[in-house]
Formats: structure tokens, sequence, C-alpha cells
């Protein structure tokens, strides 16, 4: 059977285009070299927050923690346990504060509700916050999922919407109009679309188009099971710090401190010095941590693109092909990403704009 539409890569982003491009009526395969939201889209913090994402994503930030809230909704009743609470961003020096009022400034302008406040107002909301807390912003409509969930909510909805699933295939190369090599024979399609993260590079280069791809290797920690420390997202205006507390009370402990790997080889080994450097500073800013165990610690690969912005649109001179994928934070605004997606391909004026190729 030639499909209307293959998928490669069935990360959130990949997985919510074929969902709506199969529920608009066409035949899609989703292909992934594992198994569906196993890469990025399943380590990660989970968190639904307007205070780490980019002025110029907040609208579509906006719509997608909606879609997260709502997810059983709209994916056949399965959801990725998404809590709504407030979300608090901390300075604790006069350049963090600085830092904090210029962002919270254009993220306000972009629509997210932020308003600055006090550090002794941060701690009413947030009891368990360390003294010292120059100046807070407060967005009372953050939150966080159980990003594991992301797959198995995925899965059977794309099922019932009749995309066939190809997990563990990974495709070659892509050949004539269009041809996917996998090692089970080809995959035909009239449509393209890559969603490789990460590897989106490597997919494009299958076209013979450059798109230069920034690899994140992401560490994150997770503490054993412990009374109520806090009731926010947590975060810290440098960006080296994200916290949030589950409702079995393990505290997961990120903000974007490296480990080491790369794209081919993928997360390797956690470093020691930025471990450290992560738990202190959440050490520091809750101090009721100090008190945690660590249960764990691992890795998860975040694609970036020159500008930090999605790559989601056609692909440059080859008709029936696009991109989306690449963006830091991603996971905020995926789903969405993906609606809107399916809307240009299936030829509907997407809700927003895309995020062309061409700029790259």
């Amino acid at each position: 059977m030639t499909y209307d539409c293959a998928i490669v890569g069935a990360g959130v982003m990949g997985c919510s285009t074929a969902l709506f491009l199969a529920r608009a009526g066409m035949r899609v395969v989703l292909l992934d070299r594992g198994e569906i939201c196993r890469e990025a889209s399943g380590v990660n913090a989970g968190t639904l927050t307007m205070q780490m994402t980019r002025a110029a994503l907040v609208p579509y930030a906006l719509r997608a923690h909606e879609m997260w809230l709502r997810m059983p909704e709209w994916c056949d009743g399965r959801g990725v346990l998404a809590t709504a609470c407030p979300g608090l961003s901390v300075a604790f020096t006069p350049h963090e504060a600085a830092m904090l009022e210029e962002r919270a400034t254009a993220r306000r302008a972009a629509g997210a509700p932020i308003e600055l406040i006090s550090g002794t107002a941060a701690q009413a909301i947030e009891p368990g916050l360390a003294d010292g807390v120059r100046l807070a912003g407060h967005c009372p409509i953050d939150g966080f999922t159980s990003a594991y969930l992301t797959g198995l909510a995925f899965r059977g909805a794309l099922l019932n919407a009749g995309v066939t699933l190809l997990e563990n295939t990974p495709v070659g190369g892509v050949d004539g109009r269009f041809e996917l090599a996998t090692p089970a024979g080809s995959v035909s399609a009239t449509r393209l679309v890559l969603a490789g993260g990460v590897w989106l590079q490597d997919m494009a280069a299958w076209l013979g188009v450059s798109l230069p791809i920034k690899v994140l290797v992401n560490q994150l920690v997770v503490t054993e099971r412990m009374p109520t420390v806090m009731r926010t997202v947590l975060g810290v205006a440098s960006g080296l710090l994200s916290l949030k507390q589950y409702a079995n009370g393990t505290v997961l402990i990120g903000g974007g401190w490296q480990g080491v790997g790369d794209r081919a080889r993928g997360g390797l080994a956690v470093k020691p010095e930025s471990f450290l450097g992560n738990i202190r500073l959440a050490a520091h800013t809750v101090p009721a941590l100090r008190d945690a165990r660590v249960v764990r610690s691992w890795l998860g690969l975040e694609a970036e693109t020159a500008d930090a912005l999605p790559v989601i649109g056609p692909v440059p001179g080859i008709d029936n092909a696009w991109t989306i994928g690449s963006v830091h934070s991603g996971y905020t605004s995926g789903p969405y990403m993906g609606k809107i997606l399916a809307q240009a391909i299936t030829g509907q004026p997407p809700e927003l704009p895309l995020f062309p190729m061409e700029r790259l």
C-alpha cells in the first residue's frame, strides 16, 4: 500500500501530526527506529511552563498547555497525569533579577500572564523557598506531566485512528517520491514528514538539504519520595534549575546541566560536576531538599536550531515534504505544533504561523 503520508520520528510532535492527519482522513504510517516517545519525548522533565518558553513560542505554548491538561478528551481517554499549578522563576543575584525582568516583560507581551513579585511574596506562594530571593516571576498557569507516559497515551489513540505504527523500524534513506528504505522492505508514501528531533539534521540530508541542529545532552535527577516540599514549578532565572514534586512525593531536578553524549551515540554518561552543581543549586533554592536522597540520574538528548525556534513547514524545493521539531523546550508546545502542521498538510490555514526552514 502507498500511504498518504509517512512520518519518520515518533516523538510527541510526530505522534501528534500523525494523529491529526489520520483523523482528517489520511492513511498514515508512523515509523521510528525505537519505540514511540522513548527518546526526548519520554525522558524529559515534563515541564509545561511559560517561564522557560521563548517569547515567540508563548502563543503556541498557551494552546498546547490546554491540550495537555485536556489530553484524555482528544486522545481517547488517555493522558499523562498533567498537573496544573503556579510557576515561579526566582532571582538571587542582581544579574538574575535583570535577566528575569527582561524576559518576563517579553513573555508577558506575547500573552503569558507573568507578574513580577518580591521575594517575600514568592515565599508566601512557595513556603519552602529559600531566603535571599530578590525578585520572582509568578505565572498562574504553569504545570507538568509524567513524560514517561507520553508514548502510552498516544499509542492507543494512533491505532484507533488507523495509523500504521512501525516501531523498531529504522529508516535508512528516502528514494523517489517517497520510498523509505527499512530492514523490512520499502514503505511508499505520497507525502513525507521528517520529525526526528536531534536526528533531523541527518534526515534532511536524505533530501540533499543542509540543516544544522545543535545537540544538548541534558541531565535529570529524581529523589526518593518525601513529604511535600514544594507546590509550584520552580526555576531560577539563570535557567540552570527546574524543580517539581509529583503526587507520589518524588522531586524531579532538571535545568539543562550537560552530560556526556552526542547525536551518533546518544547519552553516554552523567558528568559528576554537573550532577553536583544541579543538586547543590536545588538544595540552595529549596533547603528541605538537603535531606533528600537521590534515586537516579539519567540523560536525554534535546535538539536546538541556531535561533532556538522550531523547524515546522515544507522542505524548500521538494513538494509534499515537510519537517517538524528541533526546538528548545519543545515538549511543552509539542502537541499543538503537530496539530497546526497537520492543518497545513491537509490544505487548511494553520491557526498560527509555521516556522519555515528557509531562515536557517
